[in-house]
């Protein structure tokens, strides 16, 4: 109807990307609402939401919006299921991934699709630090010279979690580990172009971050360099932005052209927040041809 949107607000952050939105309740959008929304998430990529304090099966029905989901929410904490907070050391396979990452990424480019996004919010946050960090890898395929913009729209890399871990220390036990496994499958390991096209925008995006690794044709040192190379010069100012967490905040971020991180925090203090996976289309989120 006439004005049903009128109060919805988005405001971009002071960044090649994202946006902050509103004047709605994301457990309650109406048909044009959700438009906005939508189409708001294609042009800025990241979203942010103040204040939503969505329930778990809130959290669910939104990201589902977007798609099917790769699973449909899971606690990205240090706190145990008793309560109790994880010790920072490297016993505990649960705190090597909370580490792990840590580094630049985009999630699931180890699995047989990419994710298409993610809903993330927040429940416990840390006093100081745990902040999570996007970056627009858009705006830095754009912000390339011309002969590395040539050179990468010609290159793939392979993606893998137990090379992104390992290369940390950070593998996990072989028996009797906390960690579930999701990712360290034994499948085949993924090649994934170095440049991906969005399907729905058309932007050419760099594909990087910690999990790349072994791009055919080159020896793994000039590898691992260059595409150590290319997530410095991406992962910069002005196409990061890093989100001081408030509890009951929740975002949606593009998984198909942003990487993203947590930032370090004090494990002596808790931080609980909730994951929902956008599955990937497996006509433009399925692996190379190995």
């Amino acid at each position: 109807m006439p004005g049903e949107t009128s109060t919805i607000r988005v405001e971009p952050l002071d960044a090649t990307f994202g946006a902050v939105v509103t004047g709605l309740r994301l457990a309650d959008l109406r048909a044009g609402e959700w438009e906005q929304v939508h189409a708001a998430w294609l042009t800025h990529a990241l979203l942010i939401f103040p204040g939503q304090h969505l329930a778990r099966e809130e959290q669910i029905a939104f990201a589902r919006r977007f798609g099917a989901l790769e699973f449909d929410i899971a606690p990205i904490s240090n706190v145990k299921p008793d309560g109790t907070l994880r010790v920072e050391d490297n016993s505990d396979d649960v705190v090597k991934i909370l580490k792990g990452n840590m580094g630049w990424h985009a999630d699931s480019t180890y699995m047989p699709l990419q994710a298409k996004g993610a809903v993330f919010s927040a429940e416990v946050v840390p006093t100081v630090g745990g902040h999570t960090g996007w970056a627009d890898m858009r705006a830095a395929y754009d912000a390339l010279d011309a002969a590395t913009r040539a050179r990468v729209d010609g290159l793939s890399a392979y993606h893998s979690l137990h090379y992104s871990q390992g290369r940390l220390g950070f593998n996990p036990k072989d028996k009797g580990s906390e960690y579930s496994g999701y990712g360290f499958h034994d499948g085949p390991v993924p090649l994934r172009p170095l440049v991906k096209v969005h399907p729905e925008t058309g932007r050419k995006a760099l594909l990087i971050g910690r999990h790349a690794h072994a791009i055919p044709g080159m020896e793994p040192a000039e590898s691992e360099r260059f595409l150590d190379e290319l997530v410095d010069f991406a992962c910069q100012s002005p196409r990061i932005y890093h989100h001081d967490w408030r509890v009951g905040d929740t975002v949606i971020w593009d998984n198909r052209c942003l990487l993203h991180r947590a930032t370090p925090w004090d494990m002596g203090q808790a931080r609980v927040m909730w994951h929902s996976r956008i599955a990937g289309d497996p006509v433009t989120e399925a692996a190379c041809a190995a």
